[in-house]
């Protein structure tokens, strides 16, 4: 992949993602977030020096053709690509939430758009190290289902499929995550991107089985600073992003302590139940530089692979 980076790099507001977002295209930001100031951060702690033959998938455009399976394309009339235990020993699902509730912006940028720039960024990452990387959206069902590849054209099919998508719809993340797991054939990192705005016992009892298939699991659970602090004065009319017409006219001063001890209960109790099953749980404000928020969050991660 070659670098888009500008020379003026210097000049773009890499610390605000509201600022971020006018300034390009979802290509051009992840790129940037990357290539400005991570790159070299994470080695992958799956790579091994093994080249034996693991599968076939479908061939893409970009691929290089000695890896044709030329025998299964005299049986099947179809390219094929055989793939090796050194170029998949890392198989990465990006699973973005891009249900009604994703999407509620106030001073800052949207959780959906704020998950879809992140994603995009440690796609982009991984691809750059060769690790097959793919892409999941949902809400009450999966929208866009890309397979995990690390040809050189998957970071702009992941990008375009991001930008396409726009949030909107109920979801229940444990009904989701239940269709999806039996049709993850093999050992992957799961990273997931959502608001975590879900029943607990169900959301946690459905990403337990996701670690009984011995797949490694991230959340990361993006808000907004709005929903930490608040700071609403005046009587507000509350709408639901995911259920059309539900509106709620509330006086925030009577709500706010209830309201801030409620959501401070539900996110502790998230990250406790999630560190008991074995689920890495990062909390991202949409005020919070990408490249801060993931940085960090990946260099926790290296040293705690290297103590083990």
């Amino acid at each position: 992949m070659s670098s888009s980076v500008p020379h003026n790099a210097k000049d773009i507001p890499l610390d605000d993602p509201t600022a971020l977002a006018r300034f390009g295209k979802l290509e051009m930001v992840a790129r940037l977030v990357v290539e400005g100031y991570m790159m070299g951060l994470h080695k992958s702690p799956f790579k091994g020096a093994s080249v034996e033959f693991v599968e076939h998938r479908q061939y893409y455009p970009g691929d290089e053709i000695r890896h044709i399976d030329w025998r299964a394309y005299g049986k099947t009339g179809r390219y094929y690509i055989k793939e090796f235990e050194d170029e998949t020993s890392l198989r990465c699902y990006l699973i973005v939430d891009a249900s009604g509730s994703m999407g509620y912006a106030d001073r800052t940028i949207s959780k959906f758009d704020y998950a879809r720039y992140l994603s995009a960024a440690l796609g982009h990452l991984l691809l750059s190290q060769r690790d097959a990387t793919g892409l999941m959206t949902f809400d009450t069902k999966i929208r866009d289902r890309i397979e995990p590849s690390a040809n050189a054209q998957s970071f702009r099919r992941l990008v375009h499929a991001l930008e396409n998508r726009k949030p909107g719809g109920e979801t229940s993340l444990a009904k989701v995550f239940e269709q999806l797991l039996p049709t993850i054939k093999r050992r992957s990192l799961i990273v997931i991107f959502s608001d975590c705005f879900d029943r607990l016992d169900a959301l946690t009892g459905a990403l337990k089985q996701f670690r009984h298939s011995r797949h490694e699991v991230i959340l990361f659970q993006i808000v907004t600073p709005e929903e930490e602090e608040f700071p609403f004065s005046k009587p507000t009319q509350f709408r639901s992003l995911e259920r059309a017409g539900h509106r709620k006219l509330v006086d925030p001063h009577q709500l706010r302590t209830h309201y801030r001890q409620r959501y401070t209960e539900f996110c502790e109790e998230l990250a406790r139940r999630l560190g008991g099953i074995g689920v890495d749980y990062q909390k991202l404000l949409t005020s919070e530089p990408y490249h801060t928020a993931l940085g960090s969050f990946l260099a926790e991660r290296a040293a705690r692979k290297n103590r083990r």
